[in-house]
């Protein structure tokens, strides 16, 4: 692979780019190859500090701004972001390593959300009731919230960010974005597509940084809201100190997806469904199937004969080879991390039926891959089982019963997702109705809802009260504001008079 220009990255606040001046810079790697990238700058807290001024300086005015000012703006948007798809799609592969179409798709569900934001006039139309007692009105509304922050993870460079601050903006707050330092670029180039769509100076603002930038984002008095994407521990202390610091929190955590198999299952839809969603962009997703549960022991050996040569057959390479179906991992450090299961797994006592480790890649020796790896008669107890990996790592836990499947599920500390694939209905409509989680599929392996739904899982899935995007995301960035009227004079007994027969 020919060696890559190192650039220089910088913030983007009002409008500008803006270069760091902490001192402190950190390295940006392209997964594939290993080498650096970029040089990402390391905010400060001062500089923290004056993107929120700035977003708060925007505030009023832009909150002011009609609905359908702000909606076409988001719509010129979309129309820059379908124009420059191509060259934010290389960058998120370069930086995080997935495939080019796994940029692609990332890209595109995003814009699913812009897409529901332009809706926002008639999102944010309240109630009326009229005569509530004696010639008293009473009506809703809802209001922005204020400056809201959004905390973003690596996994998805485009479409997280793009659950968060459309609807934001659109419901009339200014927005401080703050992205994983492992891939930053994307958020970059959006803000600037932001700003040549129009939104003026401030309403949308991007600080790099770690820790330091995202305390003085959670203590400042003046944000009022915060959506994150990412771990759970994290998660849980961003929603502990922001809401110590009394702002609105929404945290998407972790997640360990199960997959159940009924033996009624069409088992070539099963394998194609579980290499696509335990394989595809690494494993490196919140709701990447990480657990499969075959119901009966003919199901589980009918399950691996077919799910083994699918697994060592997954090309694994760079993006710039479009044959590639799967990618590195994000950093030299989470892959020893993900190794590092692998071979807790072994030491547990599980079967490792195909192991990754040792996946070589011409032309990417340096680089951060691991193959698929699958592990059968994996038990509740171990630690590859409890535990999200964020990695190529399949565990297969057998099941004599459809009601044990269940129970596995609804005791797990994790609630994001759940399928399961089956022909008979009554089968599936109790299954949705009765697991413990957040999104269920049905024949489907990643249910990720669509725009207009709403996003989030269940139990340590999930802090806060509201889910991501959809009516969800309206209600997050806004705040309900309920009036009561009442008038007991003027027009009783008053005369009217139209002249030409016109009301007008």
């Amino acid at each position: 692979m020919a060696h890559q220009t190192i650039r220089t990255l910088y913030h983007y606040i009002n409008g500008e780019k803006v270069v760091g001046r902490s001192g402190r810079m950190g390295d940006v790697y392209n997964p594939a190859t290993g080498d650096v990238c970029a040089k990402l700058p390391l905010a400060s807290k001062a500089e923290v500090a004056q993107a929120i001024q700035v977003a708060r300086d925007a505030l009023p005015a832009w909150a002011s701004t009609p609905p359908l000012q702000r909606a076409r703006i988001l719509m010129k948007f979309r129309e820059l972001v379908l124009q420059h798809q191509d060259e934010i799609a290389q960058t998120m592969s370069q930086e995080h390593g997935k495939t080019l179409p796994d940029s692609l798709g990332d890209l595109t569900r995003g814009l699913e959300v812009v897409e529901f934001a332009t809706g926002i006039p008639h999102l944010l139309k309240g109630d009326f009731c009229e005569n509530v007692a004696n010639v008293v009105d009473s009506y809703s509304l809802r209001q922005p919230v204020g400056v809201c922050v959004g905390i973003t993870p690596f996994n998805f460079p485009a479409m997280v960010p793009l659950w968060m601050f459309p609807i934001a903006l659109a419901c009339g707050n200014t927005f401080v974005l703050k992205p994983s330092e492992k891939v930053p670029t994307t958020s970059l180039l959006l803000a600037d597509l932001l700003t040549q769509a129009g939104l003026p100076h401030g309403v949308f603002n991007v600080v790099n940084g770690e820790k330091e930038a995202v305390d003085a984002l959670l203590t400042s008095p003046d944000v009022a809201a915060v959506s994150f994407v990412g771990s759970t521990p994290v998660g849980e202390y961003i929603y502990r100190v922001g809401c110590e610091h009394g702002k609105r929190v929404q945290a998407l955590c972790g997640a360990k997806n199960h997959l159940v198999v009924m033996p009624d299952a069409d088992m070539n839809q099963v394998v194609d469904a579980i290499i696509g969603s335990a394989y595809g962009s690494a494993g490196e997703r919140c709701m990447a199937i990480s657990v499969v549960v075959p119901v009966g022991e003919e199901t589980a050996q009918r399950l691996r004969e077919q799910l083994i040569p699918r697994i060592q057959g997954l090309k694994i390479g760079a993006y710039t080879d479009k044959t590639v179906e799967m990618g590195p991992l994000i950093t030299a450090q989470h892959l020893q991390k993900v190794k590092g299961y692998v071979d807790i797994g072994v030491q547990e006592g599980a079967e490792l039926v195909v192991d990754g480790r040792g996946v070589q890649v011409a032309g990417g020796e340096k680089g951060f891959f691991l193959g698929g790896c699958l592990f059968d008669h994996v038990k509740p107890t171990m630690r590859i089982y409890l535990e999200e990996i964020f990695g190529p790592v399949l565990s297969l836990v057998r099941v004599n019963s459809y009601a044990e499947a269940v129970q596995l599920i609804n005791v797990h500390e994790y609630g994001n997702g759940a399928a399961i694939f089956t022909r008979d209905g009554d089968c599936a409509r109790n299954f949705t109705h009765t697991v413990n989680i957040g999104m269920v599929g049905v024949n489907v392996p990643i249910p990720v809802p669509v725009a207009y739904n709403s996003f989030g899982g269940w139990k340590r899935s999930l802090f806060g009260d509201h889910s991501i995007h959809g009516a969800e995301g309206v209600h997050f960035y806004t705040r309900l504001k309920t009036i009561t009227t009442r008038w007991t004079t003027g027009l009783r007994g008053a005369q009217f008079h139209f002249k030409g027969g016109s009301e007008h």
